[in-house]
């Protein structure tokens, strides 16, 4: 279990591919004193596990099904990753559940700077959408970050220089590719609501207001 409070930046040192799994190798500097061999850490807010370590640099097995649904998959050398490790019980809690369980990807549609602060545009599946609200959470790369707007294929955030300034999205460009996880809560709520409608009905407020909610 993680916050979506991004504690490093850290550099992939190597990818190595072979039927359809990736072995993935990050230096995870000083990180590295908190963490061995069968930890689960989230590298672009996707829950991997430590299958090796020597000194800072820690290797991940990658399944195909998290290639598929992540962004893994297009990490090379050199590539730079949002790193956290599992969240201590006992700890403020200072972002929101996030699992690590990337439901898909979305991709930058539009950056809009002013002064040190930015919105950030992302077009995504309406099947993500579906799971979003304006005002709850949503975790890109593992960032716990807050729905400022949405619209029929995107949603907004704002981000503040600190996030910037911590976070792979101090130097994110239109068309990168970015890993999303939604919110647990909210993919709960939906699915206990959609079993009590008829079949082949869809969720609406309206139809939520006739429901007595």
């Amino acid at each position: 279990m993680f916050t979506g409070l991004v504690e490093q930046v850290c550099t992939v040192k190597s990818v190595r591919r072979s039927a359809g799994v990736m072995e993935l190798a990050v230096d995870l500097g000083k990180l590295a004193d908190e963490s061995k061999i069968g930890d689960s850490i989230a590298v672009n807010g996707t829950c991997l596990t430590v299958g090796g370590q020597r000194g800072g640099l820690a290797s991940f097995d990658v399944s195909g099904e998290t290639l598929a649904k992540s962004n893994l998959g297009r990490l090379t050398a050199g590539s730079k990753v949002n790193v956290e490790l599992a969240m201590k019980v006992g700890e403020r809690f200072g972002g929101h559940i996030v699992q690590g369980h990337v439901d898909g990807v979305a991709t930058i549609k539009a950056i809009d700077k002013h002064g040190q602060f930015a919105d950030i545009r992302f077009v995504a599946e309406t099947e993500l959408l579906d799971q979003m609200i304006v005002k709850g959470s949503v975790a890109v790369d593992g960032i716990s970050l807050t729905i400022a707007s949405m619209d029929g294929n995107s949603f907004g955030v704002a981000i503040i220089p600190e996030t910037l300034k911590k976070t792979t999205l101090g130097e994110a460009k239109i068309g990168d590719v970015v890993n999303i996880e939604t919110d647990i809560f909210v993919k709960i709520i939906k699915k206990q609501l959609e079993k009590i409608l008829p079949q082949g009905q869809t969720l609406t407020v309206e139809r939520l207001k006739q429901l007595g909610f």
